[in-house]
């Protein structure tokens, strides 16, 4: 890594569809070697707080964030927002109207889902989200694991609740120069999250950087859990390309579901600048 800062800025708690509490995540990334952490739960900004208590309990450096669901050629793209004031009014709002329709569309994708015999996974998966503005398709992955429609949540997102698959409904989130512009007005630097993840076609991935950079875009997550060895240097490219800074977080939920864990990632490369050069004023 270009410092000796193993930083994990990419993860999530029960405040949004995460397994652990913002403490326990704290006490698991220090304990895995991590020196400066973010979480970064969906279009909520509820765990800051917490967050970033425990993490200076633990020793810790902390950035706050937030991941931002956005709609962007028809598909849904995730930007991360990287040491923003998470109690600016403008943000907050954007996200709350980001969250709206989370609720509607859940109970929309259990009524599909009991179309082909799978019956009452909005009320099952709701044991698993403490607010419903938060419900997601991960609460029902682990809902249809716990009554043995699928043995692992892959598997249901690999039969269920992906496009083309029982129970999908798509969702229109916020614009993309919308998402860019709450971040970077609350002081906080916007982040591509794992772009590998994105079934774009090499023109469609151009527009994509090209857009976000002219919004305001500053970086692009380099080393994430979704990422292969060729992904890695196919974005650090990216970053020499559109001049952006390179982050690195494990996009980590739960010790049972995720194959990346806090703080395990392999260092940037040397070619690119870390994101947290970028936000060194606004590092607690």
């Amino acid at each position: 890594m270009n410092t000796l800062t193993n930083a994990d800025l990419h993860c999530h708690s029960v405040v949004s569809d995460g397994t652990l509490t913002p403490e326990a995540l704290a006490q698991r990334a220090r304990d895995n070697g991590v020196e400066l952490w973010a979480l970064t739960d969906h279009d909520e900004l509820g765990g800051q707080g917490r967050a970033m208590a425990a993490a200076q309990a633990a020793g810790m450096r902390y950035l706050t964030g937030v991941e931002i669901s956005v709609t962007f050629l028809g598909i849904t793209v995730h930007i991360v927002g990287l040491g923003v004031d998470h109690t600016q009014p403008a943000l907050l709002a954007g996200l709350q109207a980001t969250r709206n329709g989370r609720e509607q569309r859940a109970r929309d994708m259990s009524d599909d889902l009991a179309r082909v015999g799978i019956k009452g996974v909005y009320e099952g998966a709701l044991k698993y989200v403490g607010n419903p503005e938060l419900i997601s398709r991960s609460h029902f992955a682990r809902y249809l694991v716990e009554i043995g429609v699928s043995k692992d949540t892959n598997d249901v997102f690999r039969k269920y609740i992906t496009e083309g698959k029982p129970g999908f409904v798509p969702h229109r989130w916020a614009r993309l120069a919308d998402a860019v512009r709450w971040i970077t007005e609350a002081g906080g630097v916007a982040v591509i999250a794992h772009p590998g993840r994105y079934k774009l076609t090499p023109n469609e991935e151009f527009a994509l950087f090209t857009e976000f950079k002219a919004h305001g875009g500053q970086a692009v997550e380099v080393m994430t859990g979704a990422h292969n060895a060729s992904d890695y240097v196919k974005y650090a490219g990216y970053c020499q390309e559109f001049g952006l800074a390179a982050s690195r977080g494990s996009d980590f939920h739960s010790p049972e579901e995720s194959h990346t864990d806090l703080g395990k990632l392999p260092d940037l490369p040397g070619s690119v600048t870390p994101v947290w050069d970028l936000l060194q004023a606004r590092i607690h």
